[in-house]
């Protein structure tokens, strides 16, 4: 809903604020440390994720659509730090409950809609695959894979991959759909990926140096 009252452009950039929500509800929740090379990280990313898609702020109902983007963002971080507070349960588990839960809260939309159910050919090969590959690959899995990575880094470190999102969307619509390559694009996913790289080589040094203090304890 919040990109289609702002746009796609505006719904990529404030959606990338998503880990900079991470690393405060992360230091606020899970006690993780709230470090300048993380925040520093965040905004490189943030930045690079706007030389690729850019800024335009058009459409229907603009200050509506970002306030509901910018929801969206706090929504996810939140459930995402959350999520490496559940302990007793695997992620396979975690994806199959949320899941759930996602179908029983949108059934009532769906169920409102129904004239878009009824002129779609379900039998249809592209269809079905679009559907299999959605609900199965994009979804599925990919949840999956989100949650189990966030039961092994921290959720500040975690929360910068999801920029890498951008990158690889401006890639397969190069790849699949012919779109162009820009300068910004280059440039942004050097900024994005130096970010995740800096977040994780600093954790990865910080849990080195606490390891070396507890076996010189």
């Amino acid at each position: 809903m919040g990109t289609g009252l702002s746009n796609a452009q505006t719904g990529s950039v404030i959606t990338s604020t998503i880990p900079a929500f991470m690393i405060i509800f992360g230091w606020l929740i899970l006690k993780e440390p709230l470090d300048k090379v993380k925040i520093f990280s965040v905004l490189i990313a943030i930045l690079g994720v706007v030389m690729i898609v850019g800024l335009k702020m058009t459409g229907t109902n603009v200050v509506l659509g970002v306030l509901l983007l910018i929801l969206t963002a706090i929504t996810w971080a939140l459930m995402s730090v959350l999520i490496k507070k559940v302990k007793t349960y695997s992620s396979l588990q975690i994806t199959i409950m949320s899941t759930v839960v996602a179908v029983v809260c949108l059934t009532p939309f769906i169920l409102s809609d129904m004239s878009s159910l009824t002129s779609i050919n379900f039998l249809e090969p592209k269809v079905i695959f679009s559907l299999l590959y959605i609900g199965g690959v994009s979804t599925a899995v990919a949840y999956v894979m989100w949650n189990k990575g966030l039961k092994v880094i921290s959720a500040s470190s975690s929360g910068l991959f999801y920029l890498i999102q951008p990158i690889v969307g401006s890639f397969l619509g190069w790849l699949l759909l012919g779109e162009q390559i820009s300068v910004g694009f280059i440039i942004g996913s050097a900024m994005i990926l130096a970010s995740v790289w800096i977040s994780v080589k600093f954790e990865d040094s910080d849990e080195e140096a606490l390891a070396s203090a507890s076996n010189g304890i």
